[in-house]
């Protein structure tokens, strides 16, 4: 799910998937939000990913539209794994530190049993720590 590209809410998938209708749309204004205010683009992949993990996340990173200004936040749940992978544009703002920081808060929210709102919560972290985009 990217700002630019998100899923259908009548879609069968996504109906089935680990969202609420109302989940879906948090989230969707969050990646909007979260485009606009840093000036990268932010996608978020929830589902199994190859092995091994890191270079699965990698893969679904370099297949974005535009990867060295995009964020991947790559949850697979079944595989109990977080990954974030940044673009070569995007690491320069935003550091390993910077993103583990947000991915020990949202393990935390999810470890609680709420996906969603960490992935809201992480994505919110990562566009403040991103800070403003300037040209």
């Amino acid at each position: 799910m990217t700002a630019g590209d998100h899923y259908a809410v009548s879609s069968p998938a996504v109906l089935d998937g680990p969202f609420t209708t109302r989940q879906l749309l948090r989230l969707d204004d969050a990646l909007r939000k979260a485009d606009e205010n840093s000036g990268l683009t932010f996608s978020v992949y929830v589902g199994e990913v190859g092995e091994p993990v890191r270079e699965g996340a990698e893969l679904l990173h370099a297949r974005l539209a535009n990867p060295a200004e995009s964020v991947l936040i790559a949850v697979a749940p079944g595989q109990r794994q977080l990954e974030i992978v940044t673009g070569s544009q995007a690491r320069k703002r935003l550091s390993d530190r910077d993103c583990k920081l947000a991915a020990l808060s949202m393990a935390a929210s999810f470890g609680g049993g709420d996906l969603a709102g960490g992935l809201v919560s992480g994505l919110a972290q990562l566009t403040g720590l991103a800070g403003k985009h300037t040209l």
